[in-house]
């Protein structure tokens, strides 16, 4: 039978605890919601969801076409243009959704005898996109500039760094500047995804590389998300002009996808607008975070010291993991369950959301739960 070898797959994930089911949720829960990446409780606001629900009275329910065809709106240039200046870039493309941004960033900006060399960290995204890319990909050593020069100063021809800015399993940061530093010394470009600092790091919530410097430098280029702090849908690259006008011509999940729907446009500009008046957002979620950790670890608990606002708990083992998340789950907290294959070190976790509209007690009925319910 064409497709009889399903079967034996979905066994050996039974056989190892590692089954994934959807569970859809209703509109409105009464969890107390530690699983998303609404860090900014900007999902709900009211001025988020008026800007996209104008944006779809306006422009209608789809893009209708490609970014290239009929699927640019004066929308989309308006986002890109605020996203642009809002994170210290010269120019910025909005896309589908994150993980297309990364796919097009690391594809396009590796051409055929060019050398990836990427974090054993990175998102998934960022691994497909070396695999798609044409030139030659060497994984090097998580968070390690010596590992980056090294692979670097073996190769001659172009070059690219490629890094998450916040790694999504530990919520630990990527020492940026080191990085730029190490690819400057050979002549490499860096080009990093701000998923989870967007919103979170920087001045006002200006991402990573605005914290590090390295934002508006004509060798660095940073991909992002609008589905996590800003709480819409999509995602963009920003960078220097010739490489966002390189991406327009060569970037095939730009050249070939439907344009973003407007109403995810029009949302995320909401947001980003909310978040220029109210800067304080991303710092209370630094704060939330780190009282997280501090509260986790006096419990007794393996948590990691957070750099933004994931806060990772460590499980005995995948079936400890989703047990615990589901005794949580029972007593009224959702978090998030990581195992393999989604974790790179193979160690099963709770990963938690530090939202900055968190409360005080709602942080305390957290913390409780989770100490409650450990394996």
């Amino acid at each position: 039978m064409g497709f009889g070898w399903i079967e034996e797959r979905a066994a050996r994930r039974r056989r190892a605890g590692l089954v994934r089911t959807l569970r859809p949720r209703p509109a409105e829960s009464p969890l107390l919601d530690l699983a998303s990446n609404d860090y900014l409780g900007l999902a709900r606001h009211p001025e988020v969801t008026e800007g996209a629900a104008r944006a779809a009275r306006t422009w209608g329910g789809g893009a209708t076409g490609s970014r290239l065809v009929t699927g640019s709106t004066e929308l989309h240039a308006e986002l890109e243009a605020e996203l642009a200046g809002f994170c210290g870039f010269e120019a910025a493309l909005v896309f589908s959704s994150g993980y297309a941004a990364n796919l097009a960033a690391v594809t396009a900006l590796a051409p055929h005898g060019s050398l990836i060399v990427s974090d054993a960290g990175n998102h998934a995204s960022l691994i497909d996109g070396c695999r798609l890319a044409r030139g030659t990909t060497q994984v090097v050593a998580h968070a390690d500039p010596e590992a980056v020069r090294k692979a670097l100063g073996a190769h001659r021809g172009p070059a690219v760094v490629v890094s998450d800015t916040v790694f999504s399993v530990d919520g630990d940061a990527a020492p940026l500047a080191a990085l730029a530093a190490a690819g400057r010394e050979h002549g490499a470009g860096l080009v990093v995804d701000d998923a989870h600092g967007l919103g979170v790091l920087g001045a006002g919530g200006r991402g990573a590389a605005r914290a590090a410097g390295l934002a508006g430098d004509a060798d660095v280029v940073v991909t992002v998300t609008l589905s996590k702090s800003l709480g819409s849908q999509g995602g963009a690259v920003l960078g220097p002009a010739p490489v966002i006008d390189h991406l327009v011509n060569e970037a095939r999940t730009f050249i070939f996808d439907t344009g973003l729907a407007p109403a995810a446009a029009g949302a995320a500009l909401a947001a980003l607008r909310l978040l220029r008046r109210e800067p304080r957002r991303a710092a209370r979620a630094r704060e939330v975070a780190a009282h997280l950790h501090t509260r986790l670890t006096a419990e007794g608990l393996e948590a990691v010291r957070p750099d933004a606002a994931v806060v990772s708990v460590r499980a005995p083992s995948p079936e400890a993991a989703v047990r615990w998340a589901a005794d949580c789950r029972a007593a009224g907290l959702a978090v998030g369950c990581f195992r393999p294959p989604s974790v790179p070190d193979g160690v099963s976790r709770l990963r938690l959301t530090a939202r900055a509209d968190l409360s005080g007690e709602q942080l305390e009925h957290a913390v409780r739960v989770i100490g409650e319910t450990r394996p």
